[in-house]
C-alpha cells in the first residue's frame, strides 16, 4: 500500500515516512521485521514508528439509525472501502475512498438494537409482524425522522421496547461484526478492530420521549479478543457502568479502550467536573476513566471539538467547523465542558485536588459515516446519514428546485440547522512500529496520536530537556528524540528549565500546502483555565512576530470561480525546536500542536461549483485543513 512522498529524501530517513508498496519496507537505514513462519509474509516494522491512518467510527445497516434511513451497507462494505473498493450509497451512486486505502479501520455500530431493524424488516422473522414496526420504514422524509425519534428516545432513556429488545438477535449480530473484522484483518496491510457504539444521552432534561439531548457517546475498541455480547445504553445510561463493565473484560483478557465523540453537543456533561450522578470527582474516578478512555475523537462530520471562539477569543483559527446543536434539536449546547482545549486544563485541576488527572488524553480523529464510508475530501463529499443529506440541495449547499439564486429562499429545517453545518472530516494518525492490532492499539494507549481535519499531514512532537537545534539536520533525530525525552502523549518531569519542543509536519500530497504550525498551551490560573497560542514556524522563509507569537500571512488564496488555489505559496514540510518562553516551572501545563493548510475550497462551494448553482452566502466559502497532536504534559511538583 502506498505512502506518501516527503518532501526531501532526508525527512525520509529522519520521520519513517517514505513511499512504499505493498512489497516494499520503509526507506529506513536497515528497516527491522517482526519475527513470521516462512508460510506468512514478513510485516514491515520501524523502530522510530510510522504514520498510520484510521478511521474508528463507521456504522452499517445494523445501527438503528443506518436502517431507518435507508442504510442497507453492512460492516464487510466497511473493510471493503477501507482497502479502496467501490461500495453503493444509500442514494444509488458510488463511493470510494479519497486516495490511498486506510491502514486500519473498524465497524462500530450502536450496540442498543444492534441487528434489530433488519430483521424488523424481514417479512420472516416475527418482528415484521409487530405493530411497532409499522411505519418504520420508508423513503419519506417525514416518515424516517419519526421513526428515528421513537427508536432514538428508547436509546436515550435506557427503556427497551421489550418486543422488539430480542438479545438473541443482539448477540448474534455483534458476533458476526466480531468475525467479519476478524476475516479482513491483515496483518501489515490492513488492521481491524472489533468495535461498537456505547451510546449515551444526557438524561433528565427531556419530557418527552425523543432522542434529543446532549451528546455521551463513546466507541468501544478491542485489542484482539471480544466477549460474545457487549454492554450497550440498554444495559445502563451511565458511562461509569461501561468502565466497570470494561475493567471485567480487561480482567478476562479482552481489553478495550472507549473513544468519546461529539463532546461539542454534550451540553457541557462529556467533561464535566462531576460525576454522572453529580458526585465529586475522585482519584479513584480519574484513574478509571483515564485508563478506559486515553484518546478522544475530537473531530468528525458533525463538528470540531477542539474549541469554540468564545472560549478562545484570542485565536483566530477558533472558528473552525463549530457545529453546536444538541442531538436532533435546534438548541445549543453548553460551551463549557464540551470542548478539547478547555478540558485540558479542567484536567490540571482535578489533578491538583485528587493528584490524578481523568482528563490527559490524546486525540483522534474519525468520520461517524452512517454509510458504511467516510467522505474525508471536500470535493467529494455525500455526508452521513444515508438519504437524508445525500444531495447537494438536502443538505442547504444549492437553491432548492432548481433556482438559480438564493434571494428570497430559506433552506428547510434540516439543511439549514444540521446538515449545511457538518463537515468533510476526519481522520486518525497514529505513529506505531507496525501495522498491526497490537501496535496500533498501544500506540492509542499511549497516546503517541493525531487527528486531522480529513487530509492525511503528518506531524510529530517531542519534548525534553536536552534537545538543540543541531538534532534538526541530524539523520538519527528520532531516535535521539525518543532517547532524550518523550513523544506526543508523553510527560515531563518539573525542572529548572523550560522544555523544549521538536515538532515537525508534512503536507498530504493530494491536498494544499502548509501555512503554519502552532503550539498551543494550556494550564490553570487562579482557579481559571488560561491558553496562550503560539505561531512557531511559518511558511515562505516568515518568522513569528515576537510581539503578537504569529507569523505573516503567506498570501495564498483561492479562486472561487473554479476552487483552484495557490500553488506557490506554502511549505511542503514545517520543522522546528521550539522552546516556551513564558515557562513557570511551578505550574502544570499541556502543550499540542496544530498544523494548518492553506485555504482551500469547503464541500458546500464544491457542491454549487459542480452543480452550477449560486452557492449558499451564509455559509462560509473556504477553510483551512488542519491537524492536532495529542499533548505533552509539563508537571510541575
Amino acid at each position: 500500500m502506498k505512502r506518501f512522498i516527503l518532501a526531501s529524501s532526508i525527512a525520509a530517513l529522519m520521520w519513517g515516512c517514505a513511499e512504499k508498496t505493498a512489497t516494499e519496507t520503509d526507506v529506513q537505514d536497515e528497516p527491522e521485521i517482526t519475527s513470521q513462519t516462512d508460510a506468512e509474509p514478513a510485516i514491515p516494522s520501524n523502530r522510530d514508528k510510522t504514520a498510520y491512518f484510521g478511521d474508528l467510527h463507521i456504522h452499517t445497516k445494523n445501527s438503528f439509525d443506518a436502517y431507518i434511513f435507508n442504510v442497507r451497507n453492512t460492516p464487510d462494505d466497511v473493510y471493503r472501502f477501507a482497502k479502496g473498493e467501490t461500495i453503493r450509497h444509500p442514494a444509488g451512486y458510488d463511493i470510494s475512498i479519497w486516495g490511498d486505502p486506510l491502514d486500519f479501520v473498524a465497524a462500530t455500530d450502536h450496540g442498543a438494537y444492534m441487528g434489530i431493524l433488519p430483521a424488523m424488516h424481514d417479512p420472516d422473522n416475527p418482528l415484521s409482524k409487530l405493530e411497532i414496526a409499522k411505519g418504520m420504514f420508508g423513503t419519506d422524509p417525514e416518515l424516517v425522522t419519526a421513526a428515528f425519534g421513537k427508536m432514538g428516545g428508547s436509546v436515550r432513556s435506557g427503556e427497551p421496547y421489550d418486543e422488539i429488545y430480542d438479545r438473541g438477535i443482539i448477540d448474534a449480530t455483534w458476533q458476526n461484526n466480531i468475525a467479519t473484522a476478524d476475516k479482513h484483518y491483515e496483518p501489515g496491510k490492513l488492521t481491524t478492530f472489533s468495535a461498537y457504539e456505547y451510546t449515551a444521552v444526557t438524561q433528565g432534561k427531556q419530557t418527552d420521549n425523543s432522542f434529543i439531548g446532549g451528546n455521551l457517546h463513546r466507541n468501544v475498541i478491542f485489542r484482539g479478543t471480544a466477549p460474545d455480547r457487549l454492554f450497550a445504553t440498554l444495559d445502563s445510561v451511565n458511562p461509569e457502568d461501561l468502565w466497570d463493565w470494561m475493567d471485567v473484560q480487561r480482567a478476562a483478557g479482552n481489553d478495550s479502550m472507549a473513544i468519546p465523540h461529539n463532546s461539542n453537543v454534550s451540553d457541557g456533561e462529556m467533561f464535566d467536573l462531576t460525576t454522572f450522578d453529580g458526585g465529586s470527582l475522585t482519584a479513584e474516578y480519574a484513574a478509571q476513566r483515564i485508563k478506559n478512555e486515553p484518546i478522544v475523537e475530537m473531530t468528525q462530520v458533525k463538528g470540531t471539538s477542539e474549541t469554540h471562539p468564545a472560549l478562545s477569543p484570542n485565536d483566530e483559527w477558533a472558528d473552525f467547523e463549530i457545529y453546536e446543536l444538541l442531538l436532533s434539536s435546534t438548541v445549543k449546547s453548553k460551551i463549557n465542558g464540551s470542548y478539547v482545549r478547555e478540558t485540558l486544563a479542567r484536567g490540571l485541576a482535578v489533578e491538583a485536588d485528587t493528584g490524578v488527572n481523568p482528563y490527559k488524553f490524546g486525540m483522534i480523529g474519525a468520520s461517524d459515516s452512517h454509510v458504511a464510508g467516510g467522505a474525508f475530501n471536500e470535493n467529494d463529499y455525500w455526508s452521513k446519514v444515508g438519504i437524508l443529506d445525500a444531495t447537494p440541495e438536502a443538505r442547504g449547499s444549492i437553491p432548492p428546485g432548481g433556482k438559480k439564486s438564493w434571494e428570497g429562499v430559506e433552506p428547510d429545517d434540516p439543511a439549514k440547522y444540521w446538515f449545511s453545518a457538518w463537515g468533510a472530516s476526519g481522520l486518525a494518525g497514529v505513529w506505531a512500529e507496525e501495522n498491526t492490532r497490537e501496535a496500533i492499539f498501544d500506540a492509542m494507549r499511549r497516546k503517541e496520536t493525531y487527528a486531522t481535519s480529513g487530509p492525511r499531514i503528518q506531524v510529530r512532537m517531542f519534548g525534553g530537556y536536552g534537545y538543540d537545534a543541531a538534532m534538526l539536520s541530524d539523520g538519527d533525530l528520532v531516535s535521539k528524540a525518543y532517547a532524550g525525552g518523550v513523544a506526543m502523549g508523553g510527560s515531563l518531569a518539573s525542572s529548572e528549565t523550560a522544555p523544549s519542543f521538536i515538532v515537525w509536519a508534512a503536507r498530504d500530497p493530494r491536498s494544499a500546502p502548509l501555512d503554519r504550525m502552532q503550539m498551543v498551551k494550556v494550564w490553570q490560573e487562579g482557579g481559571q483555565p488560561k491558553e496562550m497560542l503560539y505561531d512557531i514556524s511559518c511558511s515562505d522563509g516568515g518568522s513569528p512576530d515576537p510581539a503578537t507569537h504569529r507569523c505573516p500571512g503567506n498570501g495564498a488564496s483561492v479562486d472561487l470561480a473554479d476552487c483552484s488555489i495557490s500553488r506557490d505559496k506554502g511549505a511542503p514540510e514545517l520543522k522546528t525546536l521550539w522552546t516556551d518562553p513564558d515557562f513557570d516551572k511551578d505550574k502544570s501545563a499541556s502543550y499540542y500542536v496544530r498544523v494548518l493548510e492553506n485555504p482551500t475550497c469547503r464541500w458546500s462551494t464544491w457542491d454549487a461549483l459542480k452543480e452550477n448553482a449560486p452557492r449558499n452566502p451564509d455559509l462560509k466559502p473556504t477553510l483551512q485543513e488542519r491537524a492536532y497532536t495529542s499533548p505533552i504534559w509539563y508537571d510541575a511538583e
